[in-house]
């Protein structure tokens, strides 16, 4: 079945990547710089959403409150020092997705799509060593989008429209992970059209290089986080080849994009030696365990805790104690997963005030610290034992409390499903209605409000918010049969004051959704 998903188009695209797994250079005839006139902001946006419902749908793609709320905080400083420098403008900004998208794959990589789009496997953030590692990664992709190095290349091919681009990218795209059915899939002179899809030229990459460097100073990360990271990608490049055919691989990594970063970093001030970024290896080991969590991969991430080694320093252990946790947790052995986040907590608390804030810099945020992410962790444990008010404490929840940060909401969210009189139910249906109203592509958000709603008596509110997850995941089809849904549920019910005004949004919204569904099975031309 795995594979039958694959082979429906559902890849993760190794265009636009920053880990670059051929061991040799691409052929030449790869496209140039080009000026981008050859494909519209919306056009471009368009074929975004057209390969963005494909990953959505991948089995790959994965939901993770406390992953992706770590990597949106290692992004916001980045996007507003690109606007700062100018290397991002308002219209950019306000007409692209701007969502980046986790998932399960174990190779070391990174990719930008089209409109704004961006992806980080799991296999990236389980190997790097520090936050600035992480940002320099993200730095280099959110200057592919913001130079707009896309759409400039595909100026090179005017002949083809937005739509046979996305097409042709995604038929290519699903051997990416199953190379065997790449013949049944490209045929012909179709294999070198696609290929100048996939790869961005030399300059391409070394504007990217530039422009993301200058990115990830102006936000305060250390600069020499790019230099390790063109490290670890280089080091990487040969295990993340699949035996794909050339034309599925991304430009590699060359020593002079490595000495180039080299020598941009000298221009800097060397600053102290940073200490192990203790929060960076709690992330990575979560990535580890949630991209292999086979029987035997659990216990493997349980015995590695199990048999410290005299070498490892406090962050490598803390990584393996969280590892073992979650593996325990998934494993249903309770016990154990007690028993190693104690000895986590012990050695958090052994490490000093440094290690509970490891993020320094301007980029810094208390957000940041491992005491969030320990925290996080011991309500994932209490839930899964189901002490869910043990869970709601752990997040500090009380009637005091001010509105939570997402993944706490996410979790509260799920703690309160399982205590349905709870008194915090009204209060966490508000934080979820007002972190919809903000960010209204929040599928998970719409998907737990969904169910508070439900569980409240608030039927047709509760469709439409199963309407809008859909929305969010660009599931057309199955935003069309929620809405309608509401509005089946709305006409046979004798409708309250407040069902009134969200009838009428299910209407509007139907329609809208509708108009998407005919937008899509009409090509784009892509003309301004």
């Amino acid at each position: 079945m795995r594979n039958k998903h694959r082979e429906r188009l559902i890849p993760w695209l190794l265009a636009a990547s920053l880990a670059c797994p051929p061991v040799q250079a691409q052929p030449v005839g790869l496209p140039g710089l080009g000026d981008g006139e050859g494909i519209s902001l919306g056009a471009e946006r368009q074929l975004g959403d057209r390969i963005a419902r494909e990953l959505y749908r991948d089995p790959d793609f994965i939901e993770d409150p406390v992953l992706d709320e770590y990597i949106q905080l290692l992004w916001a400083p980045l996007v507003r020092a690109a606007a700062a420098r100018g290397e991002l403008s308002a219209e950019l900004q306000e007409r692209f997705a701007w969502r980046i998208l986790l998932g399960r794959d174990r190779s070391v990589n990174a990719f930008a799509l089209p409109g704004g789009y961006l992806g980080v496997h799991l296999g990236l953030i389980s190997v790097v060593g520090s936050h600035d590692e992480l940002a320099s990664v993200l730095a280099h992709e959110l200057s592919h989008v913001s130079q707009r190095h896309i759409a400039r290349g595909m100026s090179e091919q005017s002949r083809m429209t937005p739509w046979l681009v996305g097409a042709r990218i995604l038929g290519a795209l699903a051997a990416s992970k199953s190379p065997q059915s790449a013949q049944a899939l490209i045929v012909g002179g179709q294999a070198a059209a696609v290929q100048s899809q996939l790869s961005y030229s030399r300059d391409m990459e070394r504007e990217a290089d530039r422009v993301g460097y200058g990115i990830l100073v102006d936000a305060g990360y250390d600069p020499r986080g790019f230099v390790g990271m063109f490290g670890k990608l280089q080091q990487a490049a040969g295990l993340n080849d699949n035996g794909a055919f050339p034309y599925l691989r991304s430009h590699p990594l060359t020593s002079e994009r490595i000495a180039d970063m080299q020598a941009r970093q000298q221009l800097n001030t060397p600053g102290a030696v940073p200490n192990a970024d203790m929060a960076q290896a709690l992330m990575s080991a979560r990535a580890r365990v949630l991209s292999q969590n086979t029987p035997d991969a659990l216990k493997v991430w349980a015995l590695e805790a199990e048999q410290p080694s005299p070498q490892e320093g406090p962050a490598q252990r803390a990584g393996k104690l969280y590892a073992a946790t979650l593996a325990y947790v998934q494993q249903r052995n309770m016990a154990a997963a007690e028993r190693t986040l104690l000895q986590l907590r012990q050695l958090v608390s052994q490490s000093g005030p440094a290690n509970l804030s490891d993020v320094q810099g301007a980029a810094s945020k208390p957000e940041l610290s491992v005491a969030r992410w320990l925290r996080l962790l011991s309500a994932e444990v209490a839930m899964k034992q189901d002490r869910h008010e043990a869970a709601l404490r752990a997040l500090m929840l009380d009637e005091a409390a001010p509105d939570l940060a997402r993944p706490e909401l996410m979790l509260a969210a799920q703690a309160l499903q399982r205590l349905p009189r709870h008194a915090q139910q009204t209060e966490i249906t508000r934080q979820l209605r007002q972190r919809v109203f903000v960010a209204p592509h929040d599928a998970q958000a719409w998907t737990l409000l969904a169910g508070l709603l439900a569980a409240q008596g608030q039927g047709l509110a509760g469709l439409r918010a199963e309407a809008e997850a859909q929305v969010a995941r660009l599931d057309w089809e199955g935003a069309l049969d929620r809405f309608r849904a509401a509005q089946d549920l709305a006409k046979r019910s004798r409708l309250q004051a407040g069902d009134l005004i969200e009838a009428s949004i299910v209407d509007t919204r139907l329609r809208e959704v509708q108009a998407q569904l005919r937008a899509l099975q009409q090509p784009s031309s892509g003309s301004r």
